[in-house]
């Protein structure tokens, strides 16, 4: 089978994933691994059987295709740059940069080299919401009307060893995860029209809880609460809040209303859980599924639906202009939490091709 080979850059806490997922796809192949930090990389390296490099080595290796980029947000669109520029396709985590602006750059390079670029989150290829998915698209709720999404937590530094970069540009409860609600969203409902939207920093410091800074002090620089209205080309209207100053509450992740029936959509930063659905005003019953990618963490999925897209010269799911879209969709929504202001999207994305539910497991296209 041919395969796409692939460098990692970024060798930090997510990379696990990444590494252990990547054996459940065939047109995958791991092969070398980099980091501004040797000692990481070397570890990655002896624990995955890769070969370490320095950073500029692995660019300039011919023997890769594709680089996975894994670097910290503020890295991510420079790191995709050197990337094109070696000749390589690109891959990273969300979100694809920390301003619209900066990735200006990445879509014109792109195009020029004729490179593909992709971006997590991959978490909607999962079960759970491709189930979902499915039951939109059958007209199961009817007409999407409205919903709500919730992320609302007390924050990661209570738990993240290195937490400051979420307080930092880039970072906050929308920047980190909002790419999933967002994605997840345009997967069951197409692309986002306007927004609107209100936010604030309720604690101008914040102390880590975990690992060898525990007790240390953190500034914040970011919105902290952010509740926007998501308004979407098909015409719903869909109310989201993604805050690090909540301690408890008792939303569902996603709810959607149609025009026969409601939807409970499991969280989006994970690839299984229930869907439940109530018809007209009877009671909740939770959906089958008969997708893959429904148990377990696939962390890698959107990585090796592009390198399968790349050898069958088709279109990949989690694409340059969705991560785009999604960018511009949270850049917006701050903008317009400042200025008072509904904003309208600029860049568009098309919603993404559903998974067949019959297709062989590491197989993503007929």
């Amino acid at each position: 089978m041919t395969q796409q080979t692939i460098g990692l850059i970024g060798c930090g806490n997510i990379s696990d994933a990444y590494l252990t997922g990547a054996k459940a796809f065939p047109y995958l192949k791991m092969i070398a691994c980099a980091d501004i930090d040797p000692d990481a990389a070397a570890a990655k390296a002896e624990k995955y059987d890769l070969t370490c490099h320095s950073v500029d080595d692995l660019l300039s290796n011919p023997k890769i295709d594709i680089i996975l980029n894994l670097t910290t947000p503020q890295h991510h669109v420079n790191v995709a740059l050197s990337a094109l520029r070696a000749g390589k396709h690109t891959y990273s985590e969300k979100p694809l940069g920390v301003s619209l602006a900066e990735t200006r750059s990445l879509v014109d390079l792109a195009g020029e080299r004729g490179l593909r670029v992709g971006c997590a989150p991959d978490t909607f290829f999962g079960g759970a919401h491709q189930t979902a998915r499915r039951l939109v698209d059958d007209g199961v709720i009817g007409d999407p009307l409205a919903g709500t999404a919730f992320m609302m937590v007390p924050g990661h530094e209570s738990w993240h060893p290195n937490p400051e970069f979420y307080y930092k540009p880039g970072g906050g409860p929308l920047m980190d995860m909002g790419p999933y609600y967002l994605t997840d969203l345009i997967n069951l409902l197409g692309p986002v029209a306007a927004v609107c939207g209100t936010a604030k920093t309720s604690y101008p410091m914040r102390t880590i809880g975990s690992g060898s800074k525990r007790g240390q002090t953190i500034g914040v620089d970011v919105p902290t609460h952010i509740s926007a209205l998501l308004t979407f080309e098909n015409g719903a209207a869909v109310t989201m809040v993604t805050s690090f100053d909540v301690h408890k509450h008792g939303h569902n992740h996603i709810e959607l209303y149609g025009t026969k029936g409601s939807m409970i959509v499991a969280d989006p930063n994970d690839f299984d859980g229930d869907i439940r659905v109530c018809e007209g005003k009877g009671d909740w019953r939770t959906a089958e599924q008969i997708h893959l990618y429904g148990n377990g963490n696939f962390r890698i999925i959107g990585l090796a639906d592009m390198a399968e897209a790349i050898i069958k010269q088709r279109p990949h799911r989690a694409s340059l202009e969705l991560s785009r879209h999604v960018l511009e969709v949270m850049e917006s929504i701050l903008i317009a939490a400042e200025t008072g202001q509904t904003l309208t999207m600029k860049h568009k994305c098309k919603q993404p091709l559903p998974l067949q539910a019959d297709l062989p497991a590491g197989q993503l296209y007929q």
